[in-house]
């Protein structure tokens, strides 16, 4: 499967300045995945801006009906 990195930038959120991923999302699900989190996407804008890319902080703010 060829990577659609210029159509996935259109959608990419994350805010990690020069994040080598970016656009790549099948990289970047890998990278966090290895490090029990979800990549920036997953996150509303003010999350993802913390870096927090936790499972716990995901499920906090599922918990507080903030996703």
């Amino acid at each position: 499967m060829e990577c659609q990195q210029n159509k996935n930038m259109q959608k990419c959120s994350c805010s990690y300045p020069g994040c080598a991923r970016k656009g790549i999302c099948c990289e970047c699900l890998e990278y966090h995945r290895s490090k029990r989190q979800l990549p920036g996407c997953f996150f509303p804008k003010e999350a993802e801006a913390t870096w927090d890319r936790t499972y716990e902080y995901f499920a906090e703010l599922v918990k507080d009906k903030k996703i």
